[in-house]
């Protein structure tokens, strides 16, 4: 586990491809009992060990995930999860096939099937029962061989919404089966990174920015990162 953002209200990790943030039906162990354990030994924390959590990241998805130290923090990040403009998430895409746009917002309506954990995307407003409107915007940053990197900032968050509106324009996200990848990767993750999230601080109100570096000894990340335009 890497934390890469802490103080007294807010600990940010950055989460692994196959951690999951909250439990399932798995029983594996999850990002709140690593970070509690974490809190727990390094500040002595006799008894249990607050922690919220406001959001979550798919199991197969990497990058930055926010928790909550204290109720109040909870409280007020929980608003802004919910508010369109209170945080900005940047999200990392390598996907198969270069848009025919290299930069273009997307709005679709979006449904899930319960059954089958699976998203679907329509232009058509309101083609099923439930659809719901989402919208993202994403610009290309850079091409390997066979991959293209995107960089997506969400105005909406719904259920694998990433994933299925890229999908729905011909980009697959590499490893992604689910949404039309030609084969899944070795760890069974997906080449979908929260690269970074922006927000003002729910306590201090002060801005903050956190950065999750891609995972390391991949080898498609390890060459996007050498790439300079790419560096923070």
């Amino acid at each position: 586990m890497e934390v890469i953002y802490e103080d007294n209200h807010l600990i940010a990790v950055n989460k692994a491809c196959g951690e999951i943030v909250q439990g399932d039906k798995t029983g594996d162990e999850t990002l709140i009992d690593q970070v509690k354990a974490y809190i727990k030994k390094k500040y002595n924390k006799p008894g249990d060990v607050f922690l919220g959590s406001p959001h979550r990241l798919d199991r197969p998805t990497s990058g930055v995930v926010l928790f909550a130290r204290t109720s109040k923090a909870l409280t007020r990040l929980s608003e802004m999860f919910k508010s369109k403009d209170a945080i900005k998430k940047t999200y990392w895409a390598v996907v198969d096939v270069l848009p025919e746009n290299l930069e273009d917002t997307l709005e679709h309506y979006l449904w899930k099937d319960e059954g089958k954990n699976k998203s679907y995307a329509s232009e058509t407003p309101k083609p099923k029962k439930g659809a719901r409107f989402c919208s993202l915007s994403y610009r290309h940053r850079a091409s390997l061989n066979r991959y293209h990197l995107l960089e997506v900032d969400l105005q909406t968050g719904r259920h694998h919404q990433i994933r299925v509106q890229l999908s729905k324009i011909g980009c697959h996200i590499k490893g992604d089966l689910k949404y039309g990848a030609a084969r899944s990767n070795y760890d069974s993750g997906i080449h979908l990174h929260a690269r970074k999230m922006e927000l003002m601080h729910p306590v201090r109100k002060e801005p903050v920015k956190i950065v999750a570096k891609p995972p390391k000894g991949d080898a498609i990340w390890d060459e996007l990162i050498k790439i300079k335009e790419l560096k923070e």
